[in-house]
């Protein structure tokens, strides 16, 4: 499988105390519901995201004992024209973004043509480097499509999405995206410099929170509750992180 965390990735359920109940490795188009509710716990927030010494990923989410029925897995989608028999190589992509905010308003970046949502906007971020830690990655991919220096705050969210589609080279993959998503303020915000000249950004801005819905965003962005539930600007104009 091509991945660019060879280390493999772990689920590790916590509790209330940061007590670790029990781990599980997440495998190719798995989610971390279903990791958790095979051990019989119910998924939480989450609680962290850290490469440990043996080069694995570890995402750590705050659990309860699973009452009822454990999760399904869910079908996997195929893009339009991939047929139900095709079979695509597999790949394992973890990325870290930041939910970017500041006085100026919220943090986006548009996709190019190089992505299949082109025209399309998202959150700051992408794709790590091996042995890259969540933390580092982001802070490194905000600065490169946006020129701005950011302080991290709390994980708000793993998403985990799994589907058979087309590589913007025409390759066909059995995808798997793995995305690491932060609250962030911004201090000193300034105007937006793209320095990843060649990367998948064409364009990125300050947008205030009643210009949002002006900005069509891609799919896994306009399911994130963190940026549904953004605040109004506060009495001194700083507009509240998730």
């Amino acid at each position: 499988m091509r991945t660019n965390q060879p280390g493999g990735i772990r689920v590790v359920a916590v509790g209330d105390d940061h007590t670790r109940l029990g781990e599980a490795r997440l495998g190719h188009g798995e989610h971390p519901e279903g990791v958790l509710g095979d051990l019989g716990w119910a998924l939480g927030a989450p609680s962290s995201a850290t490469v440990h010494d043996d080069g694995a990923l570890e995402l750590a989410f705050r659990v309860s004992p699973l009452d009822g029925i454990r999760p399904r897995s869910v079908a996997v989608r195929r893009d339009a024209g991939v047929g139900a028999h095709e079979v695509g190589e597999p790949y394992q992509r973890v990325a870290a973004y930041a939910v970017v905010t500041s006085a100026r308003g919220l943090l986006l970046t548009q996709f190019n043509t190089q992505t299949h949502v082109a025209g399309r906007w998202g959150l700051p971020g992408g794709g790590l480097d091996e042995g890259e830690s969540p933390v580092d990655g982001v802070h490194r991919k905000v600065w490169e499509e946006t020129g701005q220096r950011i302080e991290l705050g709390a994980l708000v969210a793993v998403q985990s999405d799994h589907w058979v589609g087309r590589a913007p080279g025409g390759g066909l993959e059995d995808f798997h995206a793995v995305r690491i998503v932060y609250a962030a303020t911004c201090p000193e915000p300034s105007e937006v410099v793209i320095h990843d000249v060649g990367g998948t950004t064409s364009d990125a801005r300050w947008v205030t929170l009643d210009e949002l819905d002006d900005y069509p965003l891609s799919s896994s962005w306009r399911r994130l509750a963190a940026l549904a539930d953004l605040r109004q600007p506060r009495a001194d104009g700083q507009y509240d992180a998730p």
